[in-house]
C-alpha cells in the first residue's frame, strides 16, 4: 500500500498492513497521525496528515529495525529518495 503527500510518500508492504499487531504498533509510534487502524485492525494511512511528517523514523522503529522493509518512508522533493 501506498499513498503520496505533496512532499512525502509512504509506502508499507502488504504484510505489514494486514497484522494488527503491527498497525497499532504504527499508529500508536507515529506523533502526526499518519496511521489509523480500520475495523479489523488492518492499518490505514492517513492521506491528509502524510506531508505532516517529522521524518522521526518512530515508523521504522516500531517494526523492530527492519524499517525499510516493512515500512518506507519517500522524500518526494528530493527524487524519492528513502528515508534510511
Amino acid at each position: 500500500m501506498r499513498k503520496d503527500g505533496t512532499f512525502i510518500a509512504v509506502e508499507v508492504a502488504d504484510e505489514t498492513a494486514a497484522d494488527a499487531a503491527l498497525a497499532t504498533k504504527l499508529t500508536e509510534a507515529c506523533p502526526v497521525d499518519i496511521f489509523a487502524t480500520a475495523d479489523g485492525g488492518k492499518l490505514e494511512i492517513v492521506e491528509k496528515n502524510l506531508d505532516e511528517c517529522v521524518l522521526c523514523r518512530l515508523c521504522m522503529d516500531a517494526v523492530g529495525g527492519r524499517g525499510p522493509d516493512l515500512v518506507k518512508i519517500l522524500k518526494l522533493y528530493d527524487d524519492g529518495a528513502v528515508l534510511v
